[in-house]
């Protein structure tokens, strides 16, 4: 019986192997993901590998991605570093503003605290809501502004409202608001959520071939990095 057993255990073993091997090789460069050239220096110490999602606050679609940022978060090895960069490309939604949020936020050091909360805030029926539920999921007549903003993270952070306004309209900020931008545009991100490994690769979720495989393919681009 243990024989079988072993026997069993050692045929699963195998194909589990080779399975992971086949999905390793199969990734393609130019579909599954994409060269960023030139690639973009990081800021990580050396041997760590930088993973970052080009996000919005009120961006639909990173709402709903969250679950897989935590699978990813969860997943990812010792050496990689995961961060966040804030996209302004689509003003309708207010997204310029949300991106303000969140480089001040960074300033402060309150950021990584609040990230959670604040899709919760914008999703879930918050005082940061863009959509209008009596408008079918129409955009609100009056967005969010930076002093809701201040208000959120006041009570979510301790931070002063009037503390939160000023840090906004610093220099520190503006500098950041800049690179985040420059940093979208070098990346070539025409949506949101979108992963960049390392400042070298580009993907997404549909690049991937689904939220599961994409969690994958940042693994095998972070092990290709950590080689």
């Amino acid at each position: 019986m243990k024989s079988l057993y072993f026997a069993l255990f050692s045929a699963a073993l195998t194909l589990g192997v080779s399975l992971s091997a086949r999905s390793a090789e199969s990734w393609t460069e130019g579909v599954n993901y994409f060269l960023v050239q030139p690639a973009r220096p990081t800021a990580v110490a050396p041997g760590k590998v930088q993973v970052t999602e080009v996000f919005s606050y009120a961006c639909p679609a990173c709402n709903v991605f969250q679950p897989t940022m935590h699978k990813l978060k969860q997943s990812l090895p010792a050496n990689a570093v995961l961060d966040y960069l804030p996209a302004a490309f689509n003003t309708a939604e207010d997204w310029p503003m949300f991106q303000l949020a969140y480089v001040t936020a960074q300033v402060l050091g309150v950021d990584q605290q609040t990230h959670d909360a604040m899709y919760d805030a914008v999703w879930k029926g918050g005082d940061l809501s863009v959509t209008d539920p009596s408008a079918r999921g129409g955009l609100k007549s009056r967005m969010p502004t930076i002093e809701d903003a201040a208000k959120f993270y006041n009570q979510h952070a301790g931070v002063p409202v009037e503390k939160f306004v000023a840090a906004s309209k610093s220099f520190s900020a503006d500098l950041k608001v800049r690179t985040d931008q420059d940093l979208v545009i070098a990346y070539k991100v025409d949506r949101t959520p979108t992963i960049i490994v390392n400042g070298k690769y580009r993907l997404h979720s549909e690049s991937a071939g689904g939220a599961d495989q994409l969690v994958e393919l940042v693994k095998y681009l972070v092990a290709k990095e950590t080689k």
